[in-house]
């Protein structure tokens, strides 16, 4: 039986470690604990020139993922965000196979012959993902969205972040039987609220590893997922591989997966 693909989130190092070292010092780490994928993050990049970054990870077997903080669609534009072209043009550049962006401000006005365009011009596949916002993380625009998208049918999937649907008081069960089949991405994540009130992202519990396991019934089997919470102690490659092996083994009881 394959592993599912696992990706590992370098926002999970802590945003100070990541800039300080730069994101090309975690993909040996990465590989040696068992990774297959690397997400890079935009907001944390600083001098990394893409094309080392491509080539280091590509020496070490792992595929890349460009995640970006851009919002697919913007408040009052019928178009799609003028930056994502560049958005993919990065991903590219970064030896990226996908691109995760958030979805913005959808509504059913949108260009989505508009989007093919911009998309049918990139060999990167575009990933929506649910995130923290009242327009962009919600269970409601997201499926109109992906209706719609599987109407036009584009290649546009999406990210399920497990975690980001509590900042909006919604259901991760719910938004998994709705949304599970344009799943081709899982951000793991639990979350947690500090005595401020304020929600964290927090490494999982076993009641959150079963919770996963339920949540992934609904999406393809073996789909790609990540750690997307801190990963922080002395002995980083310890920690990762354990992560990687917890997150490869969840859905497994289930059917034979298939690779992304």
């Amino acid at each position: 039986m394959h592993n599912p693909p696992v990706s590992i989130s370098l926002s999970s190092y802590g945003a100070d470690l990541v800039r300080q070292h730069g994101q090309g010092r975690f993909i040996d780490l990465l590989a040696a604990a068992g990774a297959s994928r690397i997400e890079w993050r935009e907001e944390l990049l600083t001098t990394e020139q893409p094309t080392e970054l491509a080539a280091a990870a590509r020496a070490q077997g792992l595929q890349s993922i460009f995640s970006s903080p851009l919002e697919l669609w913007l408040a009052g534009q019928s178009r799609p965000n003028p930056a994502l072209a560049l958005a993919l043009q990065r991903g590219e550049a970064f030896g990226s196979t996908w691109l995760k962006v958030s979805l913005g401000h959808f509504t059913d006005s949108n260009d989505l012959s508009a989007l093919a365009q911009v998309l049918a011009a990139s060999p990167v596949q575009l990933l929506v993902e649910n995130d923290q916002t009242l327009q962009g993380g919600r269970i409601e625009p997201l499926q109109r969205f992906f209706t719609a998208v599987e109407h036009q049918a584009l290649t546009v999937a999406m990210t399920f972040d497990i975690g980001n649907w509590q900042w909006q008081d919604q259901s991760a069960a719910v938004a998994a039987r709705q949304l599970g089949r344009h799943v081709a991405y899982v951000h793991c994540k639990a979350v947690a609220r500090r005595a401020d009130g304020k929600l964290v992202a927090v490494p999982p519990g076993m009641t959150d590893l079963h919770l996963w396991e339920q949540l992934l019934k609904h999406m393809p089997p073996g789909v790609m997922r990540a750690a997307e919470y801190p990963l922080q102690g002395d002995d980083l490659l310890q920690l990762t591989a354990s992560h990687v092996a917890t997150l490869s083994r969840l859905g497994q009881s289930r059917r034979e997966p298939v690779h992304v």
